[in-house]
């Protein structure tokens, strides 16, 4: 007995043909039932009445197709990946070799190839989690979610840092890309600063519970506003806070996409710091936005530009109130700040002042829109309080940390509560240079005169020998 293997279209052709031969139709209407002319009902009637049922099989079947590459140029396709595009992805190799070296074929032809080679394994199918679905907002710039991916960005090259993103939840469409050393205030205003002179004021950010957008420690005495809250809503923009990461789901898949593409377009690009992954980032977002944003359900921007009385620079600061003594000072982060004794400062004794410091270091004392001069005496405390630090920026802060111990005792660190800065800023605070390798900033510590001190072990040693040579 016989066993043919048979197609659902080869079977239907076996039925309508043994119609055929018991006189039940025409070939005509078994050509219209097959959607086939009458010459070819008949040819198939023949290698049906001499092979059976096996001669409706197609010939085409176990034979390699007409179409099919190469193996020489199969070789060549596949020594390219192996050389440079090892660990990527099936689509985002068919991209390069297209781009770079002029190879054009679909990313499931490549795919079957990688998989033959072994460069590639099949993901198996995880079954779908269900979440609540959101429509996306109707125009450009209602919604802006914003987020911080912590990732090895340099993959060994360079320092660890975060990646602040910013994307449009009407057209998935890249509007900011930002490197930082940690996903702090302090950077998150200067990112901010930078979109908000780019594009304009958005209706809302969309952002999670990090504190650079919501005081997790508030209080009634407070206004319950974190620094960059507080700068957002003197400039009318809203910022609301997710419950979970899945409902700002955008932009953690977008995270998810940059750990993938970004990391190997740095990689082919020899990026290994933050200076040059900012200065590429600008290319890559227009190459980003062009494969993967979508034209918004409302073409009207949502977007409002700046008004000429509005500062974006002056109000994107870390912001902090204190009062000035009767001798004209002020205390901040264990430093005094001395104002300089004009009419105006004179005026300001017992009365409250801003002390406002930028991202990049500077700090200026305002009262109200006036910049007051100043000088400043730095006397560190003696007493260091344990420093509460967020996972998201513990590697930076280890960092800060082994900076200043290599150029200042441990207990020369500045108040729990300053924003987390990063080593390229200026200023009072900035972070010492030697462990950056930059050179010794500042001058030597004056020495002691007279005897070097002795550990008390080593001193009473000395003693006891003292003693017993006197009386020998």
């Amino acid at each position: 007995m016989t066993v043919v293997a048979m197609s659902r279209s080869e079977l239907s052709r076996y039925e309508t043909l043994e119609r055929v031969e018991r006189g039940e139709i025409t070939a005509r209407e078994a050509g219209d039932l097959l959607r086939l002319c009458r010459r070819q009902v008949y040819r198939l009637l023949d290698r049906f009445r001499a092979d059976g049922a096996a001669g409706l099989i197609s010939r085409k079947r176990g034979r390699p197709s007409n179409r099919r590459l190469s193996e020489i140029y199969r070789e060549q396709i596949l020594g390219i990946v192996r050389e440079r595009y090892a660990d990527f992805g099936p689509t985002l190799a068919a991209e390069y070799l297209a781009e770079r070296h002029g190879i054009t074929l679909s990313h499931e032809t490549l795919r079957q190839l990688m998989i033959d080679a072994g460069l590639w394994k099949p993901k198996a199918a995880k079954r779908a989690r269900l979440h609540q679905t959101r429509n996306r907002r109707e125009r450009r710039g209602e919604l802006i979610q914003v987020d911080g991916s912590d990732h090895d960005w340099f993959e060994g090259r360079g320092p660890r840092c975060s990646l602040l993103v910013y994307i449009d939840d009407a057209t998935s469409e890249l509007m900011h890309l930002e490197m930082a050393e940690s996903e702090s205030a302090l950077s998150y205003l200067q990112a901010t600063r930078t979109y908000l002179e780019r594009h304009g004021k958005p209706i809302a950010f969309y952002s999670d519970k990090h504190s650079a957008f919501r005081n997790n420690r508030a209080t009634a005495d407070s206004d319950g506003m974190s620094h960059l809250g507080r700068a957002l809503h003197k400039l009318g923009v809203e910022i609301i806070c997710a419950n979970s990461p899945q409902a700002k789901g955008r932009v953690e898949r977008a995270n998810s996409t940059l750990q993938n593409r970004l990391v190997k377009a740095m990689r082919l690009e020899g990026i290994s710091s933050i200076e040059e992954a900012n200065t590429f980032l600008p290319s890559y977002l227009l190459r980003h936005n062009a494969q993967f944003a979508c034209p918004p359900a409302d073409p009207r921007d949502a977007h409002r530009p700046l008004a000429p009385h509005e500062n974006v620079e002056a109000e994107m600061v870390w912001r902090v109130e204190r009062s000035v003594t009767g001798a004209l000072a002020l205390h901040y982060n264990k430093a005094m700040f001395i104002l300089e004794p004009t009419p105006l400062a004179r005026t300001l004794a017992r009365k409250r002042v801003h002390v406002c410091e930028f991202p990049d270091g500077r700090i200026e004392v305002r009262h109200g829109e006036v910049v007051l001069p100043y000088r400043v005496y730095d006397k560190m405390q003696r007493v260091n309080q344990a420093e509460i630090v967020e996972n998201k920026r513990l590697g930076a802060a280890l960092a800060m940390a082994a900076a200043i111990q290599a150029v200042t005792p441990h207990h020369q660190q500045r108040n729990n509560n300053a924003p987390a800065r990063d080593s390229r800023s200026v200023g009072v605070f900035a972070t010492p240079r030697v462990a950056l390798g930059e050179g010794r900033l500042g001058t030597e510590p004056p020495k002691r005169r007279g005897r070097p001190s002795l550990p008390r072990v080593k001193r009473q040693l000395d003693t006891v020998a003292e003693e017993e040579q006197s009386v020998r």
